[in-house]
């Protein structure tokens, strides 16, 4: 099992989870970050400090749709260890509907 992050992320992009993770399995685009599946060891103590509440474990029905966009996105983004600042309209965006539309493929800045 492994965890996945979804849909909230996009144009949130906390990084709270970044900070916390003892493996360095999270990877950032311009708009939103993944997991890489085969690093997350499912540790889950990136999840309750997701601000969003975009991540979930890989058996939850919210995951479906977002697992294989983790999976090639962590093989093309730059890996992030280090919490950045979230963009200044993180709040406005947080828990807004259908942003996957949003989801850029630019990598981000580590």
């Amino acid at each position: 099992m492994t965890y996945v992050v979804t849909e909230n992320c996009i144009r949130c992009k906390y990084m709270d989870c970044v900070e916390v993770c003892p493996v360095d399995c999270f990877y950032v685009g311009e708009n939103f970050l993944v997991i890489h599946p085969d690093e997350c060891i499912d540790c889950g103590v990136c999840e309750p400090e997701c601000p969003a509440e975009a991540i979930v474990p890989d058996s939850d029905d919210k995951a479906t749709a977002w697992a294989e966009i983790n999976r090639t996105y962590s093989q093309q983004w730059p890996n992030i260890t280090r919490k950045g600042e979230a963009p200044a309209d993180a709040e406005e965006w947080n828990g807004k509907p259908d942003k996957a539309k949003l989801l850029s493929p630019e990598p981000g800045k580590p």
